[in-house]
């Protein structure tokens, strides 16, 4: 039989977790002012946090905190005062993108409960494996998996799931967009995203005009399917939106979860785009889930926002009380009130008197004890003992239920600390080891998108060439014709995505490259680690790890990575500064990734007649190509390529770097190559990607 699912609502500021709470939520997420995917929020502080936690722990509602950004070295003692903060005040759980404040949270709180943003992109079994053998409790899914993907993680580990069910959807999956970081320098990845995908961009293919902008999603409709699964919380997305929204939002899930229809129109009204989409749920891509906010969805929301703010202006009863009434010949009147937490309290009143008519009955005492209204409390039952002929005043009784619940409910906000250790620079800093190398050391690596981009040049010049898995698989007579030193250098690169059952996927493809000597894979999603490693792979971690710091770095060794490239949304600076625990590099040319989407922006209606490759134009006539990975997902690019040719001495302490090709061909790939080794030559129409800039 299933657990009752939680409904685990967001709360930007205290007002918006005060229409959770009384809304019906079983739980909340929010965030500090600092180290959180949200924080342009009001967000909470070291001021108010003790408040909010009280609030909710009186009415029975968990409160978990987003630690759910990329940190720098720089910033990684701060996060130990952050962890502080969160053990003082009883914080449920922590949820956590970067692998660094999950270590950090290990050495200093290790009662402390870890549950995987979905910035991590946790989309498939190996993913949630590897969380679960990391000691993490829950697994925050990625919003783009079908109930049938979802299903094969619940089905087969012991692991939590909690999946978003409504709100915002972004056009990349979470935790692998660089677009506004790229552009603006404000990284999603650190809770700055600028949201450029919902400006206007254009495939040519009579789109609407905003072909990175998704409807977003509700599956208010679906409890019961959700239930089947075996999916442990409901996430209610949306820490950036008024309290209304969020009130309105827990509400229709409550009811939905009590077989009680909601009321779609009103959750609609308050804000969608275009209404809602269900399509990554029941795996129907497509146009139809494209929209954007326009003018009459705004005035929609002004004019059910009184009606909304009424479901949470009131307690919402859901912890249910008993009381035993005792008043006996001689002595005080007392009355005790339990919870089913095991909290109680007794209050003592007057003495009672004689009567001289009408003696204090059963009936009475019920009567008094059972006005309840105006808080989060509800009536379970009453236990009388009654000496006969004796007497109390009404008033005295109302006042004892009074207290009594005021003590209790002192009782139930008490918050409980969870152990802090006492830390020193030990707890944090890692192993140091020397950055300084010689230019000699650092290699040339390579990574294609297709066989013909593997030139004579590029295996004479490369000690590595990353090659798609499955162009590997698909051309496999091909890559057996090449000679056993070009093999070696040969690495598969995993999909970028891989939903669901990817372990019956990958397993014989890897198989397959394996048994003709290749023996290196690479892979940008944690879930790829443990994987490979099974297998035996030597491993090389991706950008998409988004490695940012030092011990970041160390904790990907710990699992299995043998060397590794950093984050591109680090300053040459930054990536200078992390210390080598394993061999690491940057990608020093090509034109960046900027999103990874599992629909389509060129797709219209069908793949039919499409070549896997298109170009999307912004406002400023900016071009962005799309390429397809074997209709599974889709990349759009940036339109320059980073290149650093004539800057090549920069880049000497870095074990290697990384050129990275997409849609080059193979006369382009040799003059690049030509160019990062011996011409260094400066170019026009480029970019230096954020590597002499700073992103916020």
């Amino acid at each position: 039989m299933n657990k009752q699912m939680e409904i685990l609502s967001p709360a930007g500021s205290f007002e918006s977790l005060v229409a959770a709470v009384n809304s019906g939520a079983d739980a909340i997420y929010l965030g500090l002012e600092e180290f959180n995917a949200r924080r342009n929020a009001s967000n909470f502080n070291n001021d108010n946090i003790k408040e909010a936690v009280q609030y909710c722990k009186a009415r029975g509602v968990k409160v978990y905190l987003t630690l759910n950004t990329l940190i720098y070295d720089r910033e990684l003692p701060n996060i130990i005062s952050v962890i502080s903060t969160a053990c003082k005040n009883g914080i449920d759980a922590v949820i956590v993108q970067d692998l660094a404040v999950a270590e950090i949270i290990k050495r200093v709180a290790p009662d402390m409960p870890l549950h995987g943003s979905t910035q991590m992109t946790v989309h498939n079994i190996s993913g949630a494996k590897q969380l679960m053998e990391m000691g993490f409790e829950r697994v925050v899914l990625s919003r783009e998996m079908s109930k049938k993907e979802i299903y094969a993680i619940t089905s087969s580990l012991d692991i939590e799931t909690e999946i978003f069910v409504h709100g915002a959807l972004c056009m990349c999956m979470s935790g692998q967009c660089y677009m506004s970081s790229v552009i603006g320098e404000r990284s999603g990845n650190r809770g700055l995203c600028a949201q450029p995908c919902r400006l206007p961009f254009s495939s040519g293919r009579n789109d609407n005009g905003y072909a990175l902008s998704l409807k977003d999603l509700s599956l208010v409709n679906k409890i019961n399917e959700l239930k089947e699964l075996g999916v442990t919380s409901l996430k209610i997305e949306g820490r950036m939106k008024r309290p209304e929204y969020v009130a309105a939002a827990t509400n229709a899930f409550y009811l939905a979860t009590k077989g009680i229809s909601p009321d779609t129109q009103l959750l609609e009204a308050v804000f969608s785009r275009n209404g809602f989409t269900q399509g990554y749920f029941e795996n129907k891509l497509g146009n139809t889930m494209f929209g954007f906010r326009q003018k009459e969805d705004v005035l929609a929301g002004q004019s059910v926002l009184k009606k909304i703010s009424e479901i949470y202006s009131k307690e919402f009863s859901r912890i249910q009380i008993d009381f035993s009434f005792t008043m006996k010949s001689n002595e005080k009147c007392s009355l005790t009130v339990s919870d089913c937490d095991g909290n109680y309290a007794t209050v003592f009143g007057e003495i009672p008197e004689q009567a001289i008519s009408k003696p204090t009955s059963v009936e009475s005492v019920h009567k008094s004890l059972e006005k309840l209204g105006g808080t989060f409390y509800s009536l379970g039952n009453i236990k009388c003992f009654l000496d006969d002929g004796l007497i109390i005043p009404i008033s005295q009784i109302n006042k004892l239920r009074r207290d009594a619940i005021e003590q209790l409910t002192i009782l139930r906000s008490k918050i409980h600390c969870k152990k802090f250790l006492s830390y020193d620079n030990d707890n944090i800093n890692i192993a140091q080891q020397s950055n300084a190398k010689s230019s000699n050391n650092t290699h040339l690596y390579c990574q294609v998108r297709n066989l013909n981009q593997i030139t004579s040049h590029v295996i004479e010049c490369c000690t590595k060439i990353f090659v798609p898995l499955n162009e590997l698989v698909n051309n496999i007579e091909s890559v057996k014709s090449f000679s056993k030193s070009t093999l070696e250098k040969l690495s598969a690169s995993l999909p970028r995505v891989c939903f669901g059952d990817d372990v019956s996927y990958l397993t014989p493809k890897l198989e397959l490259i394996k048994s003709i000597g290749i023996t290196s894979a690479s892979t940008g999603n944690i879930g790829g680690i443990n994987l490979l490693k099974s297998m035996g792979f030597y491993i090389t971690g991706e950008f998409g790890l988004n490695i940012s710091n030092s011990l970041s770095m160390e904790s990907y060794k710990k699992i299995g990575v043998n060397e590794c490239i950093v984050s591109f949304e680090l300053s040459l600076a930054q990536a200078n500064h992390i210390l080598n625990t394993v061999p690491y590099g940057i990608i020093a040319y090509g034109k960046l990734p900027l999103m990874i989407t599992r629909n389509c922006p060129i797709k219209i209606n069908s793949c039919k007649n499409c070549q896997g490759f298109g170009i999307l134009t912004d406002r400023k006539n900016e071009k962005f190509t799309v390429m397809c990975s074997n209709k599974i997902y889709s990349e759009v690019f940036n339109s320059k390529p980073l290149y650093m040719a004539d800057k090549i001495n920069d880049l000497n302490n870095f074990s290697f770097i990384v050129i990275y090709f997409t849609d080059e061909t193979p006369k382009e790939c040799n003059n690049i190559i030509q160019e990062y080794t011996s011409l260094h030559h400066k170019h026009e129409n480029i970019t230096r990607g954020l590597l002499f800039r700073k992103v916020k």
